[in-house]
């Protein structure tokens, strides 16, 4: 991707409907202002719960599972389109475990998940945590729809030591299905009712690292109803981040959809990486709907591109976008607490050929400090695009 100079990065600013990504430099300026009210923390959307398994060959039926737990933003009332929506799991594929916490095992995640096919969870009537040993590795052959459902109960660990999910449609290894990798329609990954923890990408160096708990290239891509808590990535880097999610492509640049989830959400228990403490991606448009982003730094020192004698990173203390034409839409959605030592304690957008824009709408950004530069008038952004971001029914401030 062509990288553009510190200093030409700051000679214009804007923001509009969508993308993110870029160079910074110092504070940039626009003229635009932002509406009033609108804020929260927890999540409204549309969606079937996790449901009843059925029997397959390798795992035994399951009791009926309870109401998901409700992540995201309780005050955000963003209308959710139905792509958006959870997967109706009533019909499973397959089932992890047969009804006893210590039948959900990390060996049958990652079995399941490179089998394919619509995923629940059979783990007994508490909360479990399922340590994964191995990272669960979608297999690009396993037919177009891979769901993983929770059930709200279910929560994926790194165990501090390693990325938790991946999906890579340009991974040779798993299985590479047509001759344009980076732009195919399948597979399409849904996670939803799951909570995934300590996640840890650091040293991974395929596609350029981060995607601290879950890294997706090609296909779609889809979160409903979950939670992300102290995943991390490389600490330093110019343009890699994402401690909890790092998107590379999208099929026709279709959005990602994050929808009622939760990043962070409490001191100490949010993202840490260079840039993008929960979100990061290169070319990608992303639609936050009714969620939170809260807690999450980016901790790179020297920005993108690096400043001389600096390893680079810092900027997107939530979220870190980078490219060309993408957008991104927040509605619903309450961004705070979030810092970077760079730019963009919230959100660090930078379209290098200025057609990307970006949306705020009925969402609420507030204390997320930006320690080196953002847009003035946009507390907590830095943002190169179209135009200024567009901003209604909602509240930045500092």
């Amino acid at each position: 991707m062509r990288r553009r100079t510190a200093a030409a990065a700051l000679t214009t600013v804007v923001l509009a409907l969508a993308g993110c990504g870029g160079s910074p430099g110092k504070t940039a300026t626009t003229s635009s202002s932002a509406a009033q009210a609108a804020s929260g923390a927890g999540s409204t959307q549309s969606g079937a719960p996790s449901v009843p398994a059925t029997q397959n060959a390798t795992t035994s039926s399951s009791a009926a599972a309870a109401p998901p737990a409700n992540y995201g933003n309780p005050s955000g009332r963003a209308t959710v389109p139905a792509e958006a929506r959870a997967v109706d799991t009533s019909k499973p594929t397959r089932v992890v475990g047969n009804g006893t916490p210590g039948s959900c095992t990390s060996e049958a995640v990652v079995s399941a998940v490179a089998a394919g096919g619509i995923i629940t969870f059979s783990c007994g009537p508490e909360p479990v945590t399922i340590t994964m040993k191995a990272t669960a590795k979608v297999k690009n052959v396993q037919g177009a729809k891979i769901v993983l459902d929770g059930g709200g109960k279910v929560t994926l660990s790194g165990e501090g030591r390693r990325r938790i999910l991946y999906m890579n449609t340009c991974d040779q290894k798993q299985g590479w299905t047509t001759s344009h990798c980076q732009d195919q329609d399948h597979p399409s990954l849904t996670v939803q009712n799951l909570t995934f923890a300590d996640g840890n990408s650091t040293g991974e160096t395929a596609e350029g690292g981060g995607g601290g708990a879950i890294f997706v290239r090609g296909g779609r891509f889809k979160v409903v109803n979950s939670r992300f808590v102290r995943n991390r990535c490389d600490q330093n880097g110019p343009d890699l981040g994402g401690a909890a999610i790092r998107v590379l492509s999208q099929f026709h640049n279709q959005p990602v959809y994050v929808v009622g989830s939760t990043f962070g959400g409490a001191s100490g228990q949010g993202g840490v990486c260079a840039n993008g403490g929960a979100l990061s991606s290169i070319g990608v448009s992303w639609v936050v709907l009714n969620s939170v982003l809260s807690y999450n730094s980016a901790v790179g020192k020297g920005a993108n591109p690096a400043r001389a004698g600096t390893p680079g990173g810092g900027s997107g203390g939530a979220i870190y976008c980078d490219g060309n034409l993408f957008t991104v839409r927040l509605a619903g959605t309450l961004v705070e607490q979030n810092k970077a030592n760079e730019g963009g304690g919230a959100v660090f957008f930078v379209s290098n050929d200025r057609t990307g824009t970006m949306s705020i709408e009925s969402s609420t950004l507030r204390k997320n400090p930006s320690a080196g530069f953002e847009t003035q008038g946009f507390p907590g952004i830095f943002f190169l695009g179209a135009r200024p971001p567009s901003v209604s029914s909602s509240s930045l401030t500092r």
